[in-house]
């Protein structure tokens, strides 16, 4: 008798996503979908791209895509942001069909979910909630570009696309070359785009614990405390550090106000939105090496944003602390932290900064550009950042496919790719003697 092929549900989720790429690659290359044509392998890299919610861009999307193909990118944009196995999950809730035990399993794994119990509600909380957090952003930016002088359909439009573009932390822009340079001292702009990235990147989770227990922060789950405290962390000290090195650099040209402002927006942004108030070709030293770490680290769990994750940065500084304190356990806001979680946040780490690694030495060999403009633009892609140092657009086909599977990778996550090419099969377990071997 044959044995019958089951796709796992992290498999489901990867061939999902390289669907949704694949089918937006051949949409982008539609005659109606650009001004003057489009190379195939521009059209895969912004496909994998906004479908991926990176940002980076190898040609300027308000200028080479018509209506139609900026329409493309953005449903791309919010059907990454989300999950493909959200949409899945939509088209069963209207249709109100009855959902299997391994369908809840797929959109448990898709939200990111912690319990299997209550997957459903969650997911009709995460499209009711992304609904309206996204009109009100809209509501708010088309004001503003209305005001400034843009027409009623051209300002509407443009609020809806950056309104979508920063709560699924992507990064693309309709506004021309200079991405928000020309918004620097708006803070209704900037602090709206922030406030975006920042809903999007929290986590679902997260949502749930605010929905059900509004501001009572101590009933919130330990998840969600990890996450807010952690955000908050990064967000107020990366703002203080941005200051302090590039207030004579890349702020230099901002008043002291508008230093403070762009210096909380970068802080922002560079955790995984990809937007720019200014030039980064112009950051300093301290500041270029601030944003490998911010990006690299990137948003929350089971949101829209990349990178290793809050929660995996968090758990490997308590490991290392309680390690230095001689602690045998991890405990956290008064609740253990089981050694597994522990073993896959290094891991997730570990294949993160190998990845990010190898891919810089082989692009750093096939292109002219310094090495720091490189791993820049490596970091952001495999953070799905989409912020850059100028030299995406000037890459080789090579490079820009290695960054094509690298935004994938760092967007389906390292441990989700190793599941979903791990071939299932039943391990003996075989227990092995232990020696000792020195470290440090």
């Amino acid at each position: 008798m044959k044995r019958k092929f089951k796709i796992s549900p992290a498999q489901y989720i990867v061939l999902g996503f390289l669907a949704v790429i694949l089918i937006g690659t051949l949409l982008l290359c539609l005659p109606i979908s650009s001004h003057n044509g489009i190379r195939l392998v521009d059209a895969f890299f912004t496909a994998t791209s906004a479908t991926c919610v990176t940002g980076l861009a190898t040609v300027t999307t308000a200028e080479e895509w018509t209506l139609f193909g900026q329409l493309v990118i953005l449903i791309m944009i919010q059907i990454g942001g989300l999950g493909f196995m959200t949409f899945m999950s939509l088209t069963t809730i209207v249709a109100k069909k009855r959902v299997s035990l391994r369908q809840r399993k797929l959109f448990m794994q898709s939200a990111g979910s912690i319990e299997l119990n209550g997957v459903l509600l969650l997911m009709r909380r995460l499209l009711f909630g992304t609904l309206i957090i996204e009109g009100i952003g809209a509501l708010i930016l088309s004001t503003r570009f209305w005001i400034g002088g843009k027409s009623f359909i051209k300002g509407l439009w443009f609020g809806i696309f950056h309104s979508v573009s920063a709560f699924c932390n992507a990064g693309f822009d309709i506004l021309g070359n200079n991405s928000l340079m020309d918004y620097s001292s708006d803070p209704v702009v900037l602090l709206t785009i922030s406030a975006l990235i920042i809903i999007g990147g929290i986590g679902f989770l997260v949502w749930g614990d605010f929905t059900a227990h509004g501001f009572k922060f101590k009933k919130y789950q330990l998840h969600s405390k990890i996450v807010i405290t952690t955000t908050a962390i990064l967000l107020l000290g990366g703002t203080v550090i941005i200051y302090i090195t590039d207030r004579n650099s890349a702020l230099s040209e901002f008043n002291e106000w508008e230093k403070w402002l762009n210096a909380f927006f970068e802080s922002v942004t560079l955790r995984t939105a990809g937007f720019a108030s200014f030039d980064q070709a112009e950051l300093s030293a301290g500041g270029t090496v601030l944003s490998y770490v911010l990006m690299l680290i990137g948003g929350s769990p089971g949101s829209t944003a990349g990178g290793i994750k809050t929660v995996t940065f968090a758990i490997v500084v308590f490991n290392a602390i309680c390690f230095a304190r001689n602690k045998d356990s991890l405990t956290s806001f008064k609740k253990r932290i089981h050694d597994s979680i522990v073993k896959q946040a290094c891991a997730i780490i570990t294949l993160y900064v190998l990845a990010a690694g190898l891919v810089t030495i082989i692009i750093s060999i096939i292109e002219p550009f310094a090495l720091d403009e490189i791993l820049f633009e490596v970091i952001s892609a495999i953070a799905t950042v989409g912020l850059t140092k100028g030299i995406t657009a000037q890459l080789g086909i090579i490079s820009k496919l290695l960054l094509c599977v690298t935004m994938f990778f760092g967007r389906m996550g390292g441990l989700t790719l190793v599941l979903a090419i791990a071939e299932k099969r039943n391990i003996v377990k075989i227990e092995r003697p232990y020696e000792k071997v020195l470290i440090g």
